[in-house]
């Protein structure tokens, strides 16, 4: 199949072009310089770290602060800001500081892997989100660099903060801190905490929202996918705060122990995090079942459109839910902020619903074949893979190889979209037919 071909289909392209980041960065990670040991890497483990990286999910087979050296380190955080950014974003603003112009079929791409509602105005947007992007990371780096260095000195500290605050900011929850702990060691810290709250939630809402928010100033209004989006988001957060809190409250392996401020501080960052991040600061392992349910909902639903995180988006989940209560009501369409959602939006929103349930059955099917954990396990696992979460219970390192690759895919499902894989592989365009109806009994 020949490149220009692939180009002139925007899904297609950006398919393939994330495969392509993905080899490019497992055969990096594979080399001995990128490991501690100074040998070469597990191909598959090497393949799965970028193929994590890559899609912003966090889920490891190996440790990454203490399995990979500088280089390997510096390797995943290029993979997470080109996953969490889009590499066409990168490739359009190097394009304009050479002077180039975007030409019309660049354009498209763009729109499609940043999820944009038209090719118009894409270009500043772009501009827009590397300027959105150096901010935030920048900030977020330099607090959590004045957080890390009062343990591991300026030098690492600076590291570590750069590298935490782009995972963050890119939803992908890489962390460096050793023997998969990810934040446990500050859980009490408020600054880390908040900073790193802060950074997923603005990664996670989308450049789209995060601009319009920036010329509120200007319009003094707010579009109606905005608001949706910062209202299901605060529902979520809020909700999610209250519950984890009262169902592990009493739980001696995570929040009973603590203090009533570690209580609260936890339960609001793992309220956060589910929602395609990936941090935590207590062992999911040890959570109860209402809470590793209530995270598997979260991870599903996920992050919103054109955002660094993944799941079925908090706008998706929010348009069933109001077609479902009006369907109950009688009435038909979706209503939003006395503003009508379009059909074909509707259609889309439940083809991602039913897409996204189908291909985590068949992977949770797959692994209970493959490997030998609890269901609880295996589905908590295969919900983060696709939301690119990278929360786990603690099965990830113990995964079959077979296992690995199921995960894999469904993690690069998860990132680059159910709708723009089907539409890689198909092969022809439908014709439509007019054929006489008839009914079907349902329900």
């Amino acid at each position: 199949m020949k490149i220009n071909n692939i180009r002139k289909e925007p899904a297609r392209f950006i398919t393939f072009s994330f495969l392509l980041i993905i080899i490019i960065g497992g055969l990096l990670l594979s080399l001995p310089i990128s490991s501690k040991s100074g040998e070469f890497t597990n191909p598959i483990d090497a393949l799965f770290t970028a193929n994590s990286a890559t899609c912003v999910t966090g889920l490891v087979v190996v440790d990454t602060g203490t399995h990979y050296t500088l280089f390997g380190q510096i390797v995943i955080l290029i993979l997470i800001q080109i996953g969490g950014l889009s590499y066409m974003t990168i490739f359009t603003f190097l394009a304009l500081l050479l002077g180039r112009k975007i030409p019309l079929l660049d354009r498209i791409i763009l729109k499609e892997s940043i999820n944009f509602f038209s090719v118009g105005g894409i270009v500043k947007l772009a501009r827009r989100i590397l300027f959105i992007v150096l901010i935030f990371e920048g900030v977020g780096a330099i607090i959590l660099a004045s957080v890390f260095s009062k343990d591991y000195g300026i030098l690492t500290g600076l590291f570590y903060g750069i590298f935490h605050s782009v995972s963050a900011f890119c939803n992908a929850g890489f962390d460096l801190l050793g023997n998969f702990s990810s934040f446990s060691a500050y859980r009490g810290n408020i600054l880390l905490n908040i900073t790193v709250i802060l950074l997923i939630i603005t990664g996670g809402i989308g450049f789209g929202v995060i601009s319009e928010i920036i010329d509120f100033h200007k319009s003094k209004k707010l579009s109606v996918h905005v608001k949706l989006v910062l209202t299901v988001t605060a529902i979520l957060i809020v909700s999610g705060t209250v519950l984890i809190f009262l169902f592990e409250s009493n739980n001696l392996s995570t929040l009973k122990p603590l203090t009533n401020k570690e209580k609260i501080l936890t339960s609001i960052f793992q309220a956060v995090t589910p929602r395609t991040a990936g941090f935590s600061t207590i062992t999911i392992g040890y959570s109860n079942l209402s809470t590793l349910l209530l995270l598997i909902l979260f991870m599903f639903i996920g992050a919103s459109p054109g955002g660094t995180g993944g799941g079925i988006k908090t706008s998706t989940f929010a348009i069933i839910l109001m077609n479902i209560k009006n369907i109950i009501k009688g009435r038909e369409g979706v209503t939003v902020y006395e503003r009508s959602v379009d059909s074909p939006t509707v259609k889309k929103s439940y083809l991602i619903f039913t897409a996204s349930i189908f291909l985590i059955f068949l992977s949770t099917f797959l692994l209970s074949i493959t490997e030998k954990f609890g269901l609880i396990n295996i589905l908590f696992e295969v919900t983060s893979a696709f939301g690119t979460v990278g929360l786990s219970t603690g099965i990830t390192p113990y995964l079959s190889p077979f296992g690995k690759i199921i995960i894999m895919f469904t993690m690069f499902a998860g990132r680059v979209g159910i709708l723009s894989i089907l539409t890689s592989i198909s092969v022809k365009k439908p014709q439509r037919t007019y054929l006489p109806e008839d009914k079907v009994m349902v329900g």
